[in-house]
């Protein structure tokens, strides 16, 4: 683990943070007197070294290099010179901290930014102190500070001690750098920890390793919402090196006091795992074992044939009186599935419960939820809950849900005094997962005789009680092209579940684009166009219309310069490709997590029922700054792979009988390397506008834009996902 930020009795900073949160520190947390403390971020050593605390947690989204990366522009200090530490979890000390909806550069683009910019003001007062000269005559340039008119110049290493006694200045108005002056942001920097997964270093969650420490597995009820009537563990106790075996409440849907797991804790994980065999749980399951996939898709079709929707999600003009009167109307069914996270390393978590306090090494995307939940399951105050942030092994969503922390608290107070570290088989990872909602749409859009969209349907049918959709189930009143067209009626029916659901990368807008950018591919033959012209003119003229909740407006002219910017990267012509000869290329676009990305897909069919991607055009308008444009690359490419992987891989979660069928990647496939695309040519068009995340908006458009090319080599149109051809396609 990375020694947590901290500084001495002599240093102390109270600084306005994004949204009015005070970032204060006191004597209780020391440093090393050699470094010299400026704030709760940055401390500066003898040797000119500066160490930066990055905050949020590192999911491989390369926040852990980034956030950093804005401090020490702004300090003007040399990149070679600085290490980073990951700070332990306390928003109250560093602000927000979480990794989810693309947020982390949006959130702290100015609040880390003024940390360093606050941090060399210090030091420059401190320097002009100490030279007796006007602080306005100094200047910096990577970790000096400068005195042109007398030629001096001395590290910052040298005022670094007086400069963390000087006061803090008000960040909200300290002065930034200038853009045309950077030299960190906007140049490539290899991620702080790339070199040591390289060498197998131990980083992540599941590699902590405490003295003392023990081991649990987990057993959880397979049937979502039952819970533990009994339990014969005597086998269990009996077998060596098994020192407990612990009820448990994942704090997931049982309230506290039932119980839906029991956690064996052992000398070794091993011992611990192979001791489930030999575990006799009673689980009480006779009202959820009703609940299955194919039951779903039943009771779908029935309300998408019989049914309106249960609720408006968007109604403007007459939907039903336009269709009517329309010169031709397109009407179609798209649905998609169930969906697991899978990622690479397993759910886990390390806790230690000592004197009524529990402390954690946890790769939580969330840890502040975390700690609220732990303290209301296990009441314990929050103050009493320390959770160091290790880095994580794939989150996508999955680690936003802190059930794991829960557990391992509760498994922890069992065997007081000592570590214990639970770890999740794979199968345990997918079949008690909190997955991506399926959803099926039943739509129809009519046009005038000139092409253009008059109207638009939606019956959006999800799950949900009473016409609310549970989590990352919804879906926005302003799904494009809604707010473009005259008259448009989105209507949604809720479906109950006892299935757990959550946020999956680039929620529901994973689904969304599916569907709409799908749909519109065939609203735009209809046209008699293809989709990238239909997208331009129904876009129309540049304009800010109302954006998704809680985002920023949709801009049609960013929208429109990012078609017109893939299609001159993949050399698109003009019309429809040619197509149904095996070969083909399709287009999608999508707005999400306030990034605009447009994509071109070309594929090929093989044998008939193959589908290989040959290649990927990803152009996307992320704001001015690309920060760090190696990672920004990794980021778009690998959101592109995992598309993809949800496209044509034959992901699919299915549930019989009130349980996962799915346990390992045999039959919950990732992409392999050799059904990846060989190329994948990303490029950035920067806009006038802030910079945003890159961890979700680049996954959206490849989806449909797969659909569409497969429609275009072999005139099969794929409305379920994931895509299937039948073997007689071309």
């Amino acid at each position: 683990m990375n020694a947590p930020a901290a500084i001495n009795r002599r240093s102390f900073l109270a600084a306005s943070l994004v949204a009015g949160v005070a970032i204060s520190f006191d004597a209780t947390i020391a440093f090393a007197e050699e470094a010299a403390v400026l704030n709760a971020f940055i401390r500066i050593g003898p040797d000119d070294i500066v160490t930066i605390g990055s905050k949020n947690p590192e999911i491989g989204q390369g926040i852990r290099t980034m956030l950093p990366m804005l401090i020490a522009e702004e300090l003007d200090v040399d990149w070679a010179k600085v290490r980073i530490e990951q700070l332990d979890a306390n928003d109250k000390l560093y602000g927000p901290q979480s990794a989810g909806g693309s947020r982390s550069t949006p959130v702290n683009w100015l609040p880390m930014r003024r940390v360093g910019a606050g941090a060399r003001a210090m030091v420059l007062t401190a320097a002009a102190q100490s030279w007796g000269v006007d602080v306005a005559s100094l200047t910096t340039a990577k970790g000096r500070v400068l005195h042109a008119h007398s030629g001096r110049s001395a590290p910052y290493s040298a005022f670094a001690k007086a400069a963390a006694t000087v006061p803090a200045p008000d960040l909200e108005t300290v002065a930034l750098k200038s853009p045309d002056t950077f030299h960190i942001i906007g140049t490539s920097v290899v991620g702080v920890d790339t070199p040591g997964i390289t060498r197998g270093q131990p980083l992540y969650g599941i590699d902590t390793v405490l003295p003392d420490m023990l081991y649990a597995a987990i057993e959880i009820c397979p049937v979502f919402g039952g819970s533990l009537e009994s339990v014969d563990d005597a086998a269990v106790r009996a077998i060596k090196g098994v020192l407990a075996v612990v009820p448990v409440n994942s704090g997931v849907s049982l309230p506290a006091g039932q119980i839906d797991a029991v956690a064996i804790i052992a000398d070794s994980w091993w011992t611990a795992n192979k001791a489930r065999a030999k575990l006799k749980p009673n689980w009480s399951t006779a009202a959820q074992t009703t609940h299955s996939t194919a039951g779903y898709e039943k009771a779908a079709a029935v309300i998408l044939a019989n049914g309106a929707p249960q609720i408006d999600l968007r109604r403007t003009g007459d939907a039903d009186a336009a269709l009517a009167s329309a010169a031709h109307v397109v009407t179609a069914a798209y649905d998609y599935p169930f969906l697991a996270h899978a990622a690479l390393e397993p759910q886990n978590c390390t806790a230690l419960y000592k004197d009524g306090k529990l402390e954690f090494w946890a790769p939580s995307q969330s840890p502040a939820n975390g700690r609220r939940q732990v303290a209301v399951l296990m009441d314990i105050a929050p103050e009493d809950i320390t959770i160091h942030l290790t880095r994580i092994g794939g989150g996508f969503g999955r680690r936003l849900l802190n059930d794991y922390m829960a557990q391992a608290g509760q498994i922890a107070k069992a065997v007081p005094g000592r570590p214990v570290k639970l770890i999740y088989t794979r199968a345990d990872d997918i079949r008690h997962d909190f997955y991506r909602p399926a959803g099926w749409h039943k739509l129809s859009c009519g046009l005038d005789k000139d092409g253009a969209i008059v109207a638009l349907k939606d019956h959006f049918v999800t799950f949900g009680t009473g016409g609310k959709p549970v989590r990352a189930a919804e879906m926005e009143p302003s799904e494009f092209p809604g707010q473009m067209v005259p008259n448009v009626h989105y209507g949604m029916t809720t479906m109950p579940t006892f299935m757990p659901t959550g946020w999956l990368r680039a929620p529901t807008s994973n689904a969304m684009a599916f569907v709409f950018q799908s749909f519109l591919d065939e609203v735009a033959e209809a046209a008699g166009l293809d989709l990238p012209e239909l997208m331009r003119r129904t876009l129309g003229e540049g304009r800010m219309v109302a954006g998704k909740e809680n985002a920023p407006p949709f801009n049609t002219a960013r929208a429109r310069a990012i078609v017109d910017k893939v299609c001159s990267m993949a050399g698109w012509n003009p019309g429809r490709p040619a197509g149904k000869t095996g070969e083909g290329r399709g287009f999608g676009f999508y707005f999400s997590h306030a990034g605009y990305f447009a994509e071109v897909v070309d594929v090929s069919v093989v044998d008939g029922a193959t589908i290989r991607v040959d290649r990927a055009f990803v152009a996307g308008d992320v704001g001015a700054h690309v920060i760090n444009p190696v990672n920004a690359l990794h980021q778009a490419q690998g959101s592109v792979i995992d598309g993809m992987a949800q496209a044509i891989a034959g992901q699919k979660i299915e549930l019989v009988d009130g349980a996962v069928a799915q346990e390992n990647f045999n039959d919950y496939p990732l992409l392999r390397i050799d059904s990846a695309p060989p190329t994948i040519v990303v490029e950035f068009l920067k806009s006038d506008f802030p910079p945003t995340g890159m961890g979700e908006p680049a996954l959206p458009p490849v989806i449909p834009a797969l659909g569409n090319a497969i429609y275009a080599a072999t005139g099969q149109r794929l409305r379920s996902l994931p895509l299937k051809l039948a073997a007689t396609a071309v």
